[in-house]
């Protein structure tokens, strides 16, 4: 599987501001798929995007980083 997306940047942006994994279930109701989602890089809605970004006050790239496709990279 080609991983496109990465959440990398969230796990470092949750450490900077002190939220946990926890916190994000039970103090702003994101559910335990959604967090599994994130930990597999899986897809997740546009919606679910800007709640995190609204939850942590921050821009889509303290979120996701974008890694180019092998194939498409150069064109």
């Amino acid at each position: 599987m080609i991983t496109l997306i990465t959440y990398e940047p969230l796990w470092i942006t949750l450490q900077q501001r002190n939220i946990s994994q926890y916190s994000l279930i039970k103090d702003y109701g994101f559910s335990t798929g959604t967090l599994d989602s994130l930990r597999q890089n899986k897809n997740i809605t546009m919606k679910t995007l800007n709640d995190i970004c609204n939850v942590l006050n921050c821009n889509v790239e303290s979120v996701i980083k974008h890694i180019p496709d092998e194939y498409t990279e150069g064109k």
